[in-house]
C-alpha cells in the first residue's frame, strides 16, 4: 500500500529557508503525480505545489511562485519541496500526498487519496 513520510520541517524566521522531503514506497513512483498541501488549524488544506512524476510538469500557488520549488529524486523515490523566503503565512502543517489519473489535474485536497502524516513549518 502506498507510504508517504515526510520530514524536514521546523522552526525558522522570516526569509529563512527550510527543505522538506517525503520518501515513498508501495507503489510505482513514476506512475504518479505528488504534491505539498498545507493546513493551519481551522482551515481547509490548500495545495501549494504539485509535480506530475513522469513529465515533471509543476504547478505552483500564486502564494509561493517564485519562493517555492517542488522536485523529485526518481532514484530516491523522494519527493522535496525547497522553500525559500519564507513569511510567516507559511506556517502551518505540510502534507505530501500521491495520486494518479484525473486527481492530478486536481488541486482540491479531498480528491487526492495518498497522504502522509505531516510536517510542521513555523516561520516567526
Amino acid at each position: 500500500h502506498v507510504q508517504l513520510v515526510e520530514s524536514g520541517g521546523g522552526s525558522v524566521q522570516t526569509g529563512g529557508s527550510l527543505t522538506l522531503s517525503c520518501t515513498a514506497s508501495g507503489f510505482t513512483f513514476g506512475s504518479y503525480c505528488m504534491g505539498w498541501f498545507r493546513q493551519v488549524t481551522g482551515k481547509e488544506r490548500e495545495a501549494v505545489a504539485r509535480i506530475i512524476i513522469s513529465t515533471g510538469s509543476t504547478w505552483y500557488a500564486d502564494s509561493v511562485k517564485g519562493r517555492f520549488t517542488i522536485s523529485q529524486d526518481n532514484s530516491k523515490n523522494t519527493l522535496y519541496l525547497q522553500m525559500n523566503s519564507l513569511k510567516p503565512e507559511d506556517t502551518g502543517m505540510y502534507y505530501c500526498a500521491a495520486d494518479r489519473g484525473s486527481v492530478c489535474g486536481s488541486i482540491a485536497a479531498w480528491r487526492w487519496r495518498n497522504w502522509g502524516q505531516g510536517t510542521q513549518v513555523t516561520v516567526s
